[in-house]
């Protein structure tokens, strides 16, 4: 059964480039749905020279909210008249609240990455030395949920190690957390992840249709650490495969997405997303996917 749209319907948006592939609107038409809202959920691809335009039309059209995907998270910031605390502290904003004829900004992706991690892998950052790959927008809210959760150390690691410094030097400055970074090729990889209790990739590496393809050789990932990729499509990785069959626990990225859209919903509508409804529309598309449709990577949205 379609959506039934009418005159009173409040429409929600996901802003990005590309946003083809997202299961957020699956999950977030889910939930209206679920708590019987009048309300729908579009993805709109919006160029980075639009941005400015389709921030204005937020409020032009009466949008209720919309999230904010790559490559948009960061550069959206100085388009909006409030950024909540921590979105701020992180630099990246992916969820966008209309208030009266204000634009409020939010960082959900942080918040749900703590959550997926906690929940499902019964991993706490407290204390723990992590290596993060990748320096976009994803990356930013999941290095800084760990520096803000209490994680001793940090590595990042990015193809471009400018990038990988400057989040680096972001983290240490605003979180006190101590940070190194660098690239895949200088060697800082294979030793952060000797010392290492967590590794998350946030980069699109493995991402359908490149499946065959992980960040990490199989022969460096060491036993016993957490191994955890935002990519949910596939929903096992080649990384998340290899790092099973070298004794590592490991954790995909459809909690992460399912969470920080929940925190997304209830920030929108003020009451408590419908989660089971929107995990298992999430769910019931990779399944139907089989592999012959593109997704992943967006932390979250």
């Amino acid at each position: 059964m379609g959506i039934a749209i009418g005159g009173q319907t409040k429409v929600f948006a996901l802003y990005g480039d590309p946003v083809g592939h997202s299961l957020s609107p699956v999950m977030q038409n889910r939930a209206f749905a679920a708590c019987g809202l009048d309300c729908c959920y579009v993805p709109l691809r919006v160029k980075r020279d639009g941005l400015a335009t389709a921030v204005a039309a937020i409020r032009a059209l009466g949008l209720g909210g919309v999230n904010i995907t790559i490559p948009h998270k960061e550069s959206v910031l100085k388009y909006l008249d409030e950024v909540d605390r921590e979105a701020e502290l992180i630099g990246a904003v992916n969820a966008v609240v209309r208030r009266e004829n204000r634009l409020c900004g939010y960082n959900t992706d942080a918040a749900g990455f703590l959550r997926s991690l906690r929940e499902e892998a019964g991993f706490e950052a407290t204390g723990k030395k992590a290596v993060v790959l990748g320096a976009g927008g994803a990356a930013r809210a999941v290095a800084f949920a760990l520096a803000i959760g209490g994680a001793v150390s940090l590595s990042v690691i990015n193809r471009d190690p400018g990038r990988a410094r400057t989040l680096a030097a972001d983290l240490e400055r605003k979180t006190g957390c101590c940070t190194a970074a660098g690239s895949f090729h200088d060697g800082l990889l294979e030793e952060a992840l000797k010392g290492a209790d967590l590794v998350v990739n946030a980069t699109p590496v493995g991402m359908f249709p490149d499946c065959h393809s992980s960040p990490i050789p199989a022969e460096k990932l060491p036993p016993g650490i957490l191994v955890c990729d935002l990519v949910y499509n596939p929903i096992r990785t080649k990384l998340l495969a290899d790092a099973a069959a070298a004794g590592c626990r490991v954790l995909n990225g459809v909690g992460m997405l399912v969470a920080q859209g929940a925190l997304a919903f209830e920030l929108w509508t003020g009451i408590e997303a419908p989660v089971a409804a929107m995990r298992e529309a999430v769910e019931e598309c990779l399944l139907s996917y089989k592999g012959g449709k593109g997704g992943g990577i967006e932390a979250g949205n």
